[in-house]
C-alpha cells in the first residue's frame, strides 16, 4: 500500500500529513487546537480538516460556532455524525433530534438532513462509500 498525504497549502503551510497509510493515527486534541487556532476559524462560522481518506471511507474533524448551520446535507455513502464538543441539532424529514458529546448518528445513503450548532461544537464525520469519490470535501 502506498501512503497518501496531504500537501501544505496556503493556509496550512504546516498541512503536510498521512491521510491514509495501513495505520493512521489520528491526534483529535491537536487537530482541534489546529483549527481554533486558524484564521478561518475567526473568519467563518466553521473550520474542518480532512483526518482521514482513502477509496471509500472519508474522515472530517469539525469545529463549528454556535449557530452555524449547515443546511442540506446529503451523502452518497453510511454518513455519520458524532459529537466529540457541544450541542447540535440535527434536521432530518422525520423531525429533529438534539445531540451532545459522545452522541452519534448514522445515516443512509442520500438521507437529507440539516446540521445547527446549539454552541460551540466539535464533529467527527465519516463518510463510507461503496464507491471512490469525494463526497465530503463538496459538503463542508
Amino acid at each position: 500500500m502506498e501512503n497518501k498525504r496531504n500537501e501544505a497549502t496556503i493556509n496550512r503551510p504546516e498541512g503536510d500529513r498521512v491521510l491514509d497509510a495501513p495505520y493512521v493515527f489520528i491526534n483529535i486534541p491537536d487537530f482541534i487546537r489546529q483549527l481554533k487556532s486558524e484564521e478561518a476559524w475567526q473568519k467563518n462560522d466553521r473550520n474542518g480538516i480532512t483526518v482521514f481518506k482513502s477509496g471509500r471511507v472519508t474522515m472530517v474533524l469539525t469545529c463549528l460556532h454556535a449557530r452555524a448551520i449547515m443546511h442540506d446535507v446529503l451523502v452518497d455513502g453510511i454518513f455519520t455524525i458524532q459529537v466529540l464538543e457541544g450541542v447540535i441539532r440535527v434536521r432530518t424529514p422525520d423531525g429533529e433530534v438534539d445531540m451532545q458529546a459522545n452522541q452519534v448518528i448514522t445515516f443512509h445513503q442520500l438521507v437529507d438532513h440539516s446540521i445547527e450548532a446549539m454552541m460551540d461544537s466539535v464533529l467527527l464525520f465519516t463518510n463510507n462509500s461503496s464507491e471512490v469519490h469525494d463526497e465530503l470535501d463538496h459538503v463542508l
